[in-house]
């Protein structure tokens, strides 16, 4: 069987691959992996998104768990950064997020922290799944555990993100993307503290709207309404809110790297940037470290997935981190990536600056990369990258390409090969990926 652990936990369509007997045994499972050193009656928090799927998992879930003995905390819609706080805040021994983040609504997924917030290593990951196959036993009569809600948690959240801010954003005219997702819940408690002008779009879910034409992967309807409504920024989550993107006053997307570029170069001026370092993808932009380098920070390439960020950074001490795609690592604040957060540093920083965006992101060459999603069977696109055929046609594209990179990747969470071509030169790019793509497709079968 394939390894059901992905880069960002368990992964699936909802009802096919991800149903309710897995999601319970996936509970029973974790539950009694992540609490296996406890004396004490087990708590584990549940928190979900707003697809259509998440009730029905997130009882599956709790099912689980407590045919195994631990006790449910149901905190209902929140972020996924949310119940990584919440877990610590209210001392559970584990928590769970029901959420497939950018993927459309028939997707859904299981990601897990520990008792202190963190994603999980590969190796408990591992101890789980075999769990999952193997089987628990479960508990009888009273030893059951039993299910409670926190109907607080997202205030709580919310207050905590607040109480992050150096800067009351006064000043700035703010137009923010919910995704119809689990920004929906706490972006106006968290966004309508402060000085700037703030109106939301997209926060209205009905479980199936998450992620459609909005959000952190739909950026063109933000950027018209920023532009038309003569907002200084568009900020976009995704559908769980661990991820933030931005537009520009004139519609121009700012990614993950520009954020992490912005943000970094301030911390640094302020003297909290430890090691001047950041710790960002392979994916990374040649801009973004060309942009780094003049500003005398230094950066570390991790491999792609905000957990291997994480584990560079903790292990290196460093204090920001963060991918292309958005997710952003602030480690003096949280333990995972979060969206709502990283909107409102980067939004305080750029109020205090004066500056419009686009003065500040222009600073920060994008130099040519495309980016191509090859959909291939599941069962193949861990072998594909290294084939034969594509090991060839990826040198040959290298020789087309000059100065630049090729990155031949499976996704992490969905049935695709990712391919990242960049160099100085646009029309040599974009043949270079083609003929990369071209001989993923002949192969795949």
């Amino acid at each position: 069987m394939a390894r059901l652990f992905g880069t960002d936990g368990i992964r699936g369509v909802a009802g096919d691959f991800l149903d309710a007997a897995l999601a319970l045994r996936t509970g029973a499972a974790a539950a009694t992996v992540l609490t296996e050193s406890t004396s004490h009656r087990p708590r584990i928090i549940i928190g979900k998104d707003t697809r259509i799927s998440s009730d029905m998992l997130e009882s599956a879930l709790a099912a689980g768990i407590t045919s195994v003995g631990g006790d449910v905390l149901l905190v209902g819609v929140v972020p996924t950064p949310a119940v990584a706080f919440l877990t610590v805040r209210l001392g559970a021994d584990a928590g769970i997020m029901i959420s497939a983040s950018h993927n459309p609504f028939e997707h859904n997924g299981i990601k897990i922290f520990d008792a202190n917030g963190y994603k999980l290593p590969d190796e408990m990951e591992d101890r789980i799944e075999k769990l999952i196959t193997d089987g628990v036993p479960g508990k009888t009569g009273a030893d059951i555990g039993r299910v409670y809600h926190e109907v607080n948690a997202a205030a709580s959240y919310s207050e905590h993100v607040r109480s992050c801010a150096e800067n009351d954003m006064s000043g700035l005219r703010v137009l923010i993307d919910c995704a119809n997702g689990s920004a929906s819940r706490t972006a106006r408690d968290i966004f309508g503290g402060f000085a700037a002008q703030v109106d939301i779009i997209s926060d209205a879910p009905n479980g199936v709207n998450i992620n459609l034409d909005c959000g952190s992967t739909h950026l063109g309807a933000l950027a018209e309404r920023v532009k038309a409504g003569g907002y200084d920024v568009g900020i976009a989550f995704d559908g769980d809110a661990d991820r933030c993107l931005a537009v520009n006053e004139r519609g121009e997307p700012v990614d993950g790297d520009h954020i992490m570029a912005i943000v970094g170069r301030e911390l640094m001026r302020r003297g909290r940037l430890a090691g001047d370092t950041i710790v960002a993808t392979v994916m990374s932009n040649l801009g973004f470290h060309k942009f780094a380098q003049a500003n005398g920070m230094k950066v570390i390439a991790a491999p792609v997935g905000d957990r291997y960020v994480l584990e560079e950074m903790r292990k290196g001490g460093f204090v920001l981190g963060g991918e292309q795609s958005g997710h952003l690592i602030f480690l003096d604040y949280t333990t995972t990536g979060d969206g709502q957060l990283t909107a409102v540093l980067f939004l305080g920083m750029l109020a205090a600056s004066g500056k419009k965006l686009s003065e500040l992101d222009n600073e920060i060459r994008q130099y040519p990369q495309i980016l191509r999603n090859v959909t291939v069977p599941a069962s193949v696109k861990h072998r594909l990258a290294s084939a034969p055929e594509v090991v060839s046609a990826t040198k040959e594209a290298e020789a087309m390409l000059g100065e630049g990179r090729i990155l031949v990747r499976p996704s992490g969470t969905e049935a695709l090969v990712r391919v990242m071509v960049e160099g100085i030169e646009a029309d040599r790019v974009e043949r270079a990926c083609a003929h990369v793509v071209a001989a993923i497709e002949s192969v795949k079968e």
